[in-house]
């Protein structure tokens, strides 16, 4: 996996609770090994009684600050519904859930989720929910998440700013 902006390093920012507590500390272990710069706001030992806020708030924080617009951060809860509620609550953070691939029963085809948001969105949080995956089902949407860029195009750069100008300032 690889992933370059001009030069500048990302920062890969993980957090959660309980929930997903075995899977942040695998991801934040394999992100480590493959080079990445990861900043791991807790839960740093697990504590079934832990409430997902306290770190995913830290987290979110820190991606809302990133001046470059290179950072990540991958949250971890049970759904990853909460935790991407929390992380949508701080300005320039475009938080994002994935609990599995949507299959409908008509047999249509659906884009991937975790691509669709990274190119039409700008998303810049995943949050995964750890009581719907498979380690290897984590371990790819990471990496989609990871690898995939912005498309940049006009009709997605519009809907951010009025995203941006309409709702950030309400906080």
């Amino acid at each position: 996996m690889d992933f370059e902006t001009q030069g500048d390093t990302r920062i890969i920012h993980v957090a959660t609770d309980h929930a997903g507590f075995e899977y942040k500390e695998t991801v934040r272990e394999w992100l480590t090994s493959l080079g990445y710069e990861v900043v791991d706001h807790g839960a740093y030992e697990f504590d079934d009684e832990d409430d997902y806020p306290d770190f995913i708030a830290s987290a979110a924080q820190a991606l809302s600050e990133d001046t470059s617009g290179n950072d990540r951060a991958i949250i971890f809860g049970g759904s990853g519904q909460g935790e991407a509620i929390v992380a949508n609550r701080f300005a320039n953070v475009r938080a994002v859930v994935f609990n599995g691939q949507y299959a409908p029963m008509d047999g249509r085809e659906v884009p991937e989720v975790v691509v669709t948001a990274r190119q039409h969105n700008d998303a810049n949080a995943l949050s995964l929910g750890a009581r719907f995956l498979t380690l290897t089902e984590v371990r790819e949407a990471v990496e989609q998440f990871l690898e995939t860029d912005f498309s940049g195009e006009e009709r997605h750069i519009r809907r951010l700013m009025k995203i941006d100008g309409s709702y950030n300032n309400h906080g």
